[in-house]
């Protein structure tokens, strides 16, 4: 047997709203998408990031409900300076998003940041300090 990583899923309550993050953010997602039921990104990492809306979720799974509290995982996007996360956060709080945690030198030697994105999603944003 062989296994390897499929893609990363978001399930949405409102799709535009949610790839209009994800495009402020920086990534390529196709245009005229917003009203589908699932959408795929594949990231330059290789990695595909896929939305499906509740419906679409409750669809195959009618005992679906929404996750409540805390997330339990969170996606984490790298950056290549950490003017480049401070950019970013500025941009997208800027654009009305919300910021959980301002950018900061982590004890670990990046500089993080956390958004949350329209569905409550931890979002994390990193880069290597310089030297």
């Amino acid at each position: 047997m062989s296994i390897r990583f499929g893609f990363l899923g978001i399930v949405t309550a409102n799709m535009g709203a949610s790839l209009d993050f994800y495009r402020a953010l920086g990534l390529d997602i196709p245009d005229g998408v917003e009203s589908e039921p699932h959408v795929d990104a594949v990231l330059p990492s290789g990695v595909t990031l896929a939305w499906d809306t509740i419906d679409l979720v409750k669809s195959f799974d009618t005992d679906w409900v929404a996750p409540s509290g805390s997330q339990r995982i969170a996606l984490a996007f790298a950056f290549d300076s950490p003017a480049e996360v401070d950019a970013t956060v500025l941009r997208m709080g800027e654009l009305g998003y919300r910021i959980h945690l301002e950018p900061w030198d982590a004890f670990w030697g990046q500089r993080y940041a956390t958004l949350i994105d329209p569905d409550g999603n931890s979002i994390d944003l990193f880069a290597a300090l310089e030297g």
